[in-house]
């Protein structure tokens, strides 16, 4: 499979697709964890490859250092996924998400936020890093 700017770009529609049907399903003003769940499932009706709570190793001076970190999702072995259910998307979890596409060399990554009125509006932002720069288009 080819990694190409098209592809994120639509792996992201079909992400949101699955978060807008979980929060039309449940609404807002529930745990993480429920939302963590209910994405699992909505993930597997739609057929989409993924793994959940990943460990996220760091790489250093050629040694594998075993963090504490761990990754809602990482879809396609691409895509990486960070949930959250707070009042607001802080700079920490910005800084959550970067950290994980960059030790999983991932171009791009989505921070979904559930406690919110509507998820494509409020509830979603996109974000990419220097390895996106240089995909192709097509």
């Amino acid at each position: 499979m080819r990694i190409t700017k098209h592809f994120l770009t639509n792996l992201v529609y079909q992400v949101n697709g699955a978060a807008i049907e979980v929060h039309k399903a449940l609404g807002p003003g529930l745990f993480e964890s429920v939302y963590h769940k209910c994405m699992i499932q909505e993930f597997r009706l739609r057929n989409m490859r993924f793994q959940s709570e990943i460990s996220v190793p760091t790489i250093y001076k050629g040694l594998t250092v075993e963090t504490a970190l761990r990754c809602d999702f990482l879809v396609e072995n691409i895509l990486v996924v960070e949930l959250k259910a707070v009042e607001k998307v802080l700079p920490v979890h910005e800084a959550q998400l970067i950290t994980y596409m960059k030790l999983l060399n991932s171009p791009k990554g989505l921070l979904i936020n559930f406690n919110t009125s509507h998820i494509f509006n409020e509830g979603q932002k996109t974000y990419v890093n220097e390895l996106y720069r240089d995909l192709e288009d097509e």
